[in-house]
């Protein structure tokens, strides 16, 4: 059985391919309480999994060429909390990259490997995640 790091490294390494996501938000607390800090279009908070992804996820992945892709670059860990750097590999429909770092403070419900997300506050580039929207999304 691997660390605590090595299942939080493998679990956020599942939000760099769209067909791998999946995995990820299955160890999302189905009433997540999950903030998007930021006054942009996706900014607010959301207390399901599914109100989170229908309006963040789902809604950028409609204006990326090949869905939303987020590799991880550094993961912090104390106690049941687990917080992670994340950079955008995306192509907005435009064209243009979709290079937005991100900073996600997320509360586990535990500390051990297996742990369910149950709390997010996500830091990103607000002007960013609005060009994006604004420029690539249809009416």
């Amino acid at each position: 059985m691997g660390t605590e790091r090595d299942d939080r490294t493998e679990l956020f390494s599942k939000l760099e391919d769209p067909a791998t996501q999946g995995e990820f938000f299955a160890r999302v607390s189905d009433d997540v309480h999950w903030t998007v800090m930021g006054t942009h279009p996706l900014g607010g908070t959301y207390f399901s999994k599914k109100a989170f992804t229908d309006a963040t996820f789902e809604r950028l992945s409609r204006v990326m060429k090949e869905g939303v892709r987020l590799k991880l670059q550094r993961l912090h860990l104390d106690g049941d909390t687990t917080i992670v750097e994340l950079l955008a590999t995306s192509t907005m429909s435009d064209g243009a990259p979709f290079d937005n770092e991100y900073c996600w403070i997320c509360r586990f419900d535990g500390a051990g490997p297996g742990a369910t997300i149950v709390e997010v506050h996500a830091y990103l580039d607000s002007a960013m995640v609005a060009y994006a929207v604004s420029h690539n999304e249809k009416a």
